[in-house]
């Protein structure tokens, strides 16, 4: 390191240690690495930040930021570091600027049924927290135990409950947003409707901190249902499994979740957490279904019954909440499970129209058998988006050279089947060199000026997306 920037990081010590305090920075060797990584296992150890920092509030955020703009230092804003796309990777050094210590629900308010909260609070506690009054926030990661909103709300997370209830995109109504250049924005209002101008919540919603760094959310709640019900339906065909989805829906039922897993994912995760699961069937539907307990009996003996006349072979339905929670935890171990199969496990996102899923897992299981990749598929079959989970060692070369010639056959299969590179984890730095094969060239170019009308020193979370 020569003086020069020797000097220039000790002033920017110096100067963010001001903003929060020395005890709220970070800037020796091994936490520098450790904040610069993510779930992606791509880092790159010239890469990292020049310094953590855990603000308190958004005038400390503002003030930060207003230091980053004059002199052009990069700003990658983080919280929990789950991300699979590569999100939050200081791929220009500079300030890693961690929300995690803006973790206050601010208020549940029963009856315009909202809730303030900073980026921080983790998505489990606040869905705990709002179901005490009866209410629910939808959105569900698989990894809500540790995905913070911020992360969230960055990335437009989505999940299971997606299909019915929709992404993290249909809650957000209001978000207090700090630009590049340190000003502090109000995108929307409290009000359940509002038109009043430009949408321009949505557009920081899934921009991933590169339009601006969000301090706090007003989210849209929804009443708690009052029942619900899972169900677990094995098939011996891909085609019976895809026809049952659709007959499903065709019948007016809208469950509030439809998801699949393949036989590999089966018996992955039996073995990683026994719960008695076939793992001798092609693929699994886990199916819930809420609503008012009245309706719940019609609901299952219909779904039952399009399961049947479309060869389910077997039928797993939870009589308790025990074994409800059960299937639930069985669920969202897939991703643990895979990573049992080798040193790294690296989740793919990719979303097409649901009469193109079959097609699509097809694709994946030939191309991952092409380059001998451990892969296990599941996903929000409802709704299209499907995740192959491939477990690999990254340290080997072919290995590591396979998944990605296996990665870009997969988003090439992808947008040949009418997709979209991501449906709810995000572009990152993982899939920007695609995104100009999947979106129009001049809705991309209004992208790129709103990026640079918003970020003209390209200091939010540069490299990311384009």
């Amino acid at each position: 390191m020569t003086k020069t920037i020797e000097k220039e990081k000790n002033k920017l010590i110096k100067t963010i240690g001001n903003i929060v305090g020395e005890s709220n920075i970070l800037y020796d060797y091994d936490s520098r690495y450790t904040y610069s990584t993510d779930s992606t296992n791509i880092t790159n150890k010239d890469e990292l930040a020049d310094i953590v920092v855990f603000p308190h509030n958004t005038k400390q955020v503002s003030e930060i930021m207003k230091y980053a703009y004059a002199n052009s230092i990069p700003v990658v804003a983080r919280a929990a570091g789950t991300s699979v796309c590569g999100a939050c990777l200081p791929k220009k050094g500079g300030i890693i600027l961690d929300v995690a210590r803006m973790n206050k629900i601010i208020e549940i308010n029963k009856d315009n049924l909202i809730c303030i909260a900073e980026p921080g609070v983790v998505i489990e506690e606040l869905k705990q927290a709002v179901e005490k009054y009866d209410l629910f926030y939808p959105p569900d990661p698989s990894n809500l135990k540790v995905s913070m909103l911020g992360g969230s709300i960055g990335l437009s997370s989505g999940g299971p409950h997606t299909f019915k209830y929709g992404s993290t995109k249909d809650y957000i109504i209001d978000l207090e947003v700090v630009l590049a250049d340190g000003t502090i924005l109000h995108t929307g209002s409290n009000c359940s409707k509002d038109v009043t101008g430009y949408n321009m919540t949505q557009l920081f919603v899934g921009s991933e901190g590169t339009l601006g760094i969000i301090t706090r959310a007003t989210i849209r709640l929804i009443p708690k249902p009052e029942a619900t019900r899972v169900m677990l339906a094995y098939f011996d065909t891909l085609e019976d499994t895809a026809k049952t989805v659709n007959e499903i829906i065709s019948n007016l039922i809208t469950p509030s979740v439809i998801d699949l897993l393949d036989k590999n994912t089966l018996k992955t995760t039996e073995s990683f957490y026994p719960s008695g699961l076939l793992t001798d069937k092609t693929a699994a539907l886990l199916i819930e279904i809420d609503g008012f307990k009245s309706t719940l009996d019609n609901q299952y003996n219909k779904i039952i019954d399009i399961c049947k006349s479309n060869n389910a072979s077997f039928i797993q339905t939870a009589s308790t909440k025990e074994e409800e929670e059960r299937i639930w935890i069985t669920r969202r171990s897939s991703f643990g499970a895979t990573a049992k199969l080798a040193p790294n496990v690296l989740t793919e996102d990719v979303v097409v129209p649901r009469d193109n899923i079959v097609t699509l897992v097809k694709g994946i299981w030939a191309i991952c058998n092409k380059y001998n990749l451990k892969t296990c598929i599941m996903g929000h079959i409802g709704d299209g988006n499907i995740h192959p989970n491939i477990a690999l060692d990254l340290r080997n070369p072919i290995e590591r050279s396979n998944f990605e010639k296996a990665k870009s056959e997969l988003f090439e299969l992808a947008l040949s089947l009418n997709g979209r590179l991501s449906g709810e984890h995000g572009i990152g730095c993982e899939k920007s060199g695609y995104i100009a094969k999947a979106l129009d060239p001049n809705n991309l170019n209004l992208m790129k000026k709103i990026k640079n009308l918003l970020d003209p020193k390209n200091i939010l979370n540069p490299n990311k997306i384009f």
